[in-house]
């Protein structure tokens, strides 16, 4: 076996772990199950992939973001490392493609989305894959009571029936001590096998700001803190509007939703991780995947809906080390928006059953039919075909969802895909024969690798611009290519996806249990009544908060959050105030030599003892004369 340190500096370039990182990697190649906890940015990935690689066999990745797992998958084929991502964006070709490839070509990874381990072809090919352990990121969407729970998360148990010998490490950024028992239990741990990093970040320094002008607080935190930093808002047309606003100030702003094209996002990333874009402005889609080590801070113009999102957020900011801030501005009808947000995302059971049957007939659903299947989620096409509200289907399908019938997946990351079906010799002959495509074909080849082995993603607009033509031109290539059986061209979907989880049923056999229901809407509520407190706190320490919330005790305060600041400066003038009425005392008596005077005070701290002396000369209450004698006025 291979050591862990010589492949973390083999393929990472790194000759030691983070704090954490190798205690969890042993125990995972002592074949022990691992739940490890580490804050955003602690290096999570590393503790899965180095004792995948330091063993045989291939590690499967449980994701339930696609955009998480092509990052992962990109990343570890720039290193040389061989990677797959099976996601509900593929069609059954793709799939089978990619199995093949997992069990014949030597592949170290296979991301999936929880979704497709319940089908029949990823069923079929199990015990074919050689897995040597399994890895389920962002564990806590496990348990009913993790922020993001996912009831697919639950069908992991089953596999680890099937493979009852292999060992398994869950990872999670933030779970409180309820979800890490809930995940240990629901993944049917056999070792309490438990890492849990710190959550502390000493050099984030959290402010809670009560502010009416929340943009001109955002001016003014922009032009006073250099740097880069991220702006979260709740929807989409606050971050186009306050990103302008940011912009017209002299400030280069972009903003960022999910409801941009794949290429849209990649662009403004890519600006912004350059620091051609200073601050980018976005929804909660924003950062995920996403590692820029020196932003400098983070602000909520906007309640998150979860302490747990509001810590995952807040700590893109200071990843280097160095100090950032984040900054929750505040104000009181913010609390009444989030409790109107948390009703509007629990429809009545009407709307969740008429949502249901409209997504259905539109997809051309028969009832029991669609297990497995996975179809684009038109919501404006599907609100106004229906008359529904956009706001309501979305919602009734995230009930949906965890009630196991659909899975929702963004699927605006996914861009377009090539796979080449003839072999070298026949793809030289076809351009012999077919000049006009030569060019184009060339181009693939030239830029892309891995096109005779798996669907490879593209990006047309790039090619176009090498190609010198334009990118419509291309696509139409591409397509008479596609219809030529030359190759595959998968064109991007901008739209989300459904995956139905169960065959549809008739509506009057959709039933949902209202104790889950009024459980789920309580957990809900009870982690916007967190956030509420937390933005009201004025009294206990912002880490403290947190990392209290997170079940780690005995803390101390960290002495640069808002309410630690207000507490010295609140400290401070109190001993100026008793120091002030000391020294009035004594010059009562006579006067004093101003050195002679802050002698007598020698308990004190110096500074602040002529801080006091100047500010009663300042309010006219002393007088110091020429000679440096002090008096009263």
């Amino acid at each position: 076996m291979i050591k862990p340190r010589d492949i973390l500096a083999r393929y990472w370039g790194y000759d030691n772990f983070r704090p954490g990182q190798e205690e969890i990697v042993k125990s995972v190649l002592d074949g022990k199950d691992t739940l490890a906890l580490l804050p955003t940015g602690g290096g999570k990935s590393i503790c899965f992939q180095v004792p995948a690689l330091a063993q045989d066999g291939l590690c499967l990745v449980i994701s339930p973001l696609i955009a998480l797992m092509n990052d992962q998958v990109e990343n570890l084929m720039k290193r040389g490392i061989k990677a797959m991502a099976i996601t509900s964006a593929m069609n059954w070709h793709e799939i089978r493609i990619a199995f093949s490839n997992c069990i014949n070509g030597n592949y170290k990874f296979l991301y999936v989305s929880p979704e497709r381990m319940q089908t029949e072809v990823f069923l079929k090919n199990l015990h074919d894959l050689s897995i040597s352990m399994i890895a389920v990121d962002e564990a806590h969407c496990i348990s009913q009571w993790g922020y993001d729970f996912r009831p697919s998360y639950l069908k992991i148990a089953e596999l680890r029936d099937s493979l009852p010998k292999v060992p398994i490490i869950a990872l999670t950024a933030s779970a409180t001590q309820k979800v890490i028992v809930d995940i240990q239990e629901k993944l049917h741990f056999k070792d309490q096998q438990v890492f849990k990093s710190s959550f502390a970040r000493p050099n984030l320094h959290y402010i809670v700001q009560p502010e009416e002008d929340k943009i001109g607080r955002l001016f003014s935190i922009c032009n006073k803190i250099k740097g880069t930093g991220v702006v979260y808002v709740r929807n989409r047309r606050k971050t186009v509007e306050t990103a302008m606003l940011l912009s017209q100030h002299g400030i280069t702003a972009d903003y960022y939703h999910a409801g941009l094209s794949s290429d849209d996002r990649k662009t403004k990333q890519a600006n912004w991780i350059a620091d051609k874009t200073r601050v980018i402005v976005a929804t909660n889609a924003f950062g995920m995947g996403i590692d820029k080590p020196d932003v400098r801070f983070v602000v909520h113009l906007d309640l998150p809906d979860s302490l747990e999102a509001y810590f995952q957020e807040a700590g893109r900011g200071g990843r280097d080390g160095k100090t950032a801030y984040a900054v929750l501005l505040f104000q009181e009808m913010d609390a009444e928006q989030l409790k109107q947000s948390i009703e509007l995302s629990f429809p009545s059971f009407d709307d969740i059953k008429q949502t249901y049957a409209a997504i259905s007939n539109y997809c051309q659903v028969a009832i029991g039919a669609g297990l497995g299947m996975a179809y684009d989620l038109d919501l404006d096409a599907i609100s106004s075909n229906y008359k529904l509200k956009p706001a309501t289907v979305f919602n009734s399908v995230r009930f949906l969802e965890k009630e196991g019938y659909l899975s929702y997946q963004d699927n605006s990351f996914e861009q377009s895909k090539v796979l080449l079906l003839y072999n070298k010799e026949d793809l030289y002959n076809f351009e012999i024969k077919y000049p006009k495509f030569e060019r184009v074909l060339k181009s693939l080849l030239r830029n892309y690798g891995g096109l005779f082995e798996q669907h490879t993603y593209i990006n047309e607009n790039q090619l176009a611009n090498r190609l010198m033509m334009r990118p419509e031109e291309l696509k139409e290539q591409l397509t008479r290519l596609h219809k030529m059986e030359v190759l595959e061209y998968i064109p991007k979907s901008q739209l989300p996806k459904i995956i139905y989880t169960a065959n549809r049923i008739d509506n009057k056999h959709l039933d949902f249990l209202p104790e889950n229901y009024k459980k789920l809407k309580q957990v809900a509520e009870e982690r916007a009544a967190a956030v509420i407190r937390y933005a009201k706190e004025k009294h206990v320490c912002r880490n403290r908060l947190l990392l209290a919330y997170f079940d780690e005790t005995n803390i101390k305060d960290c002495g640069h959050c808002d309410v630690c600041l207000k507490k010295k400066r609140d400290e401070h003038s109190s001993e100026l105030d008793s120091l002030s009425t000391q020294i009035l005392n004594v010059l009562h008596n006579h006067p004093h030599k101003l050195d002679e005077l802050i002698s007598l005070f020698y308990r004190h701290d110096k500074v602040l003892v002529v801080e006091s002396i100047n500010e009663l000369a300042e309010a006219n209450e002393i007088v110091i004369t020429r000679e440096k004698l002090v008096r009263l006025k």
